[in-house]
């Protein structure tokens, strides 16, 4: 018998093809993430996270690869999975 763990990072396939930074966004400050719309480069919004102070930056375009790596990042600075940041969107 086989026993399965638990991933803590979905498989690309999991992932929506696009999502919309705004939505994004506004589910990460749920976690009490601080946004700053005007610190990035270009049309990059900066999000840091509560605890560890990490600086993440956030694209305008979040495609799968790239909503991978954020998602990635997040859970390694914050513990945050990609399960919890669905029930928030």
């Amino acid at each position: 018998m086989f026993l399965q763990r638990k991933r803590s990072m979905p498989s690309h396939s999991d992932l929506p093809g696009t999502i919309k930074r705004k939505k994004l966004i506004k589910a990460l400050k749920r976690f009490d993430f601080s946004i700053d719309k005007s610190g990035g480069e270009g049309s990059h919004y900066k999000i840091s996270c509560p605890g560890t102070n990490k600086i993440i930056t956030i694209p305008k375009r979040i495609d799968k690869d790239v909503l991978y790596y954020l998602i990635k990042d997040i859970e390694k600075y914050n513990n945050v999975k990609w399960e919890d940041i669905q029930n928030k969107l």
